[in-house]
C-alpha cells in the first residue's frame, strides 16, 4: 500500500539500520523454552526462527520478538501485551483472539493474518503491513489506508479483498460514501448481485444526505443496471452477471473513481 510520509520514514531507518548493524544470533535456549513449555515471558526471541510454530494460548508478555519470523504460527489467545514485535512477520499467522495489548507492532507484517478477537489497545503499528488481514480491530489502520488497498484491490481484480477492505473502511468511517459506491462494484463484479444494490442504494442515499446530486444520481444508475440488468444470455456456471453489465459497471466506476483519487479523506 501506498505509505504516508512518516511511515516511509519509518521504514528507510529500520532499513538503513539492518544494512549496518550485524546480525544479532537467535537465543536458541529460550527459542527452545518456548517450543517445549509456551511459556516464555520476557524472553529474548529476537530473530527467532518460528515459521509455522504450535503457540497457542502460549504466555509471551513483554517478550522481544523484533525480526522474528512467526510467519503461519499458530499464536491463537496468545498473550502478547508489551511484546517487542518490530520489524517481525506474522505473515498468515493466525492470532485469533491473542492480546497484544501496548504491543510495539512497528514495521510488522501482518499481511493475510487472522485478528478476529484480537486486542490491541494501546499498540504501536506505525508501518504495520495490513493487506488481507482479517478481523483487523477497528483501532489499527485508518480508513485511508484501507481505502487505498480497496482500489488496488478493485483494479487488479481481487474482488474479495476489495470488498473486506472497503467493509473495513465502513466500519472506520460509516458514512463515506465513496466506500459503499466501491463495494456495490466489488460485489456486483464478484457476483453478489444482492449485496452490490444493497450497496449502490445506500451510496446513493449518504451522496444525496451529503448534497452530493451527481455522485447519488450516478449511484442511483448504478443500482438500475443491476436491478434491472440488460437481456443477456448468461454462459454455463457462470456469476449471473453479464459481460454487457460487468462493461457498463467498469466505465461507471472509472468514471466516479476519478472524483474520489486515492487518499480522498481530509
Amino acid at each position: 500500500m501506498d505509505m504516508k510520509p512518516t511511515t516511509v520514514a519509518i521504514a528507510t531507518l529500520l532499513t538503513s539500520l539492518s544494512l549496518t548493524l550485524p546480525a544479532r544470533a537467535e537465543n536458541l535456549e529460550h527459542t527452545q523454552q518456548l517450543l517445549s513449555t509456551r511459556q516464555c515471558p520476557g524472553c529474548d526471541l529476537s530473530n527467532a526462527g518460528l515459521i509455522f510454530a504450535e503457540l497457542s494460548g502460549a504466555n509471551l508478555s513483554r517478550a522481544n520478538l523484533s525480526r522474528a519470523n512467526l510467519s503461519r504460527a499458530n499464536l491463537q489467545g496468545a498473550d502478547l501485551r508489551g511484546a517487542n514485535l518490530m520489524g517481525a512477520s506474522l505473515n498468515g499467522a493466525n492470532l485469533t483472539g491473542a492480546r497484544l495489548d501496548g504491543a510495539n507492532l512497528m514495521a510488522v507484517d501482518l499481511r493475510d493474518a487472522y485478528l478476529t478477537g484480537a486486542v490491541m489497545d494501546g499498540a504501536t503499528v506505525d508501518g504495520a503491513l495490513l493487506a488481507g488481514a482479517i478481523g483487523v480491530p477497528t483501532t489499527i489502520g485508518t480508513a485511508e489506508e484501507f481505502y487505498q488497498l480497496a482500489i488496488q484491490n478493485e483494479r487488479r481484480r481481487d474482488y474479495v479483498r476489495s470488498t473486506e477492505n472497503f467493509t473495513q473502511v465502513i466500519m472506520r468511517k460509516p458514512t463515506f460514501a465513496p466506500a459503499y459506491f466501491g463495494r456495490a462494484a466489488a460485489r456486483a463484479q464478484g457476483g453478489d448481485r444482492t449485496g452490490a444494490i444493497a450497496d449502490a442504494r445506500e451510496a446513493e442515499r449518504l451522496f444525496n444526505s451529503q448534497g452530493d446530486q451527481k455522485n447519488a444520481e450516478l449511484a442511483n444508475k448504478f443500482a438500475m443496471l443491476l436491478e434491472h440488468p440488460p437481456e443477456e444470455k448468461q454462459p454455463k456456471g457462470g456469476s449471473g452477471i453479464g459481460t454487457a453489465l460487468l462493461g457498463l459497471l467498469g466505465g461507471a466506476l472509472q468514471i466516479f473513481l476519478k472524483g474520489f483519487p486515492i487518499v480522498p479523506f481530509l
